[in-house]
């Protein structure tokens, strides 16, 4: 029992830590502590973004429409997390600093697929979810070398913060947020925030750690507007333009 109890806790913890918690008996011992919560956080977010696009993803199936989800922002959030995964893979960073992106790219694999396949065709489907899970393993596997993959890397900050701005305008544009889910953008802003947290304590570098600031700062718009559209009806393509300025205080008619 001793001995699982001691590999199950290796899995958050270097021996070093574990023995000054358990042999020592230095609980307070500063370093040690915030790795133990940085790693601890780490998990749950990954964990948490195992089912962080599920809520998006269960929204438009039930519709059986992707209305108000633009592709474009899908894309580049895709890309995003498809590059910060195959970076942090072969920098053989702990999956927990990075388990939310791999997660994050599968199920925007998904709600890319399902967007095309309400909206266009099966065949485009098939097509994007193919062409994106493929690119993921070869960037994982080393196609692209890694002082390159650091430069792409670099190009997230931008990226990521595009990507949200594109259905923010979108958002603007149709005066309502469509088929996006709340408790999606909720999770992935109080995700982004903590990985700040993560990433100075658990691989110092910089360029993520710029990239989650952004990120946070992206997704607190969207969740600002989820506020202020929150009783907007659907766009309706070819129907009447809404006033922006009623934000959420319209009714529904």
């Amino acid at each position: 029992m001793a001995e699982l109890f001691r590999n199950l806790t290796l899995f958050l913890m270097t021996e070093k830590c574990f023995d000054k918690f358990f042999v020592e008996n230095d609980f307070m011992d500063g370093p040690c502590l915030a790795a133990l919560i940085s790693t601890s956080l780490g998990y749950g977010i990954t964990l948490g973004a195992m089912m962080v696009k599920l809520p998006q993803i269960i929204k438009i199936v039930a519709a059986k429409s992707g209305e108000g989800i633009s592709v474009m922002g899908t894309t580049l959030e895709l890309l995003a997390a498809m590059i910060t995964t195959s970076y942090n893979f072969l920098k053989a960073h702990a999956f927990s600093s990075y388990g939310d992106s791999y997660f994050i790219t599968l199920q925007n694999s998904i709600i890319g697929f399902l967007v095309y396949y309400y909206g266009t065709s099966a065949v485009s489907a098939v097509f994007y979810l193919t062409a994106a899970l493929s690119t993921t393993a070869l960037l994982c596997y080393g196609m692209v070398p890694l002082n390159i993959l650091w430069y792409l890397q670099a190009m997230n900050i931008p990226m990521v913060f595009a990507g949200k701005m594109v259905q923010a305008v979108s958002n603007y544009k149709n005066g309502s947020t469509g088929q996006l889910s709340v408790v999606t953008v909720c999770l992935l802003f109080f995700g982004s925030a903590s990985r700040i947290f993560t990433s100075i304590q658990d691989t110092g570098d910089q360029v993520m750690i710029i990239q989650y600031c952004v990120a946070t700062l992206a997704n607190f718009i969207l969740l600002a507007q989820i506020y202020v559209y929150w009783d907007a009806p659907v766009a309706k393509k070819g129907g009447r333009k809404k006033d922006h300025h009623s934000g959420g205080k319209k009714k529904k008619q």
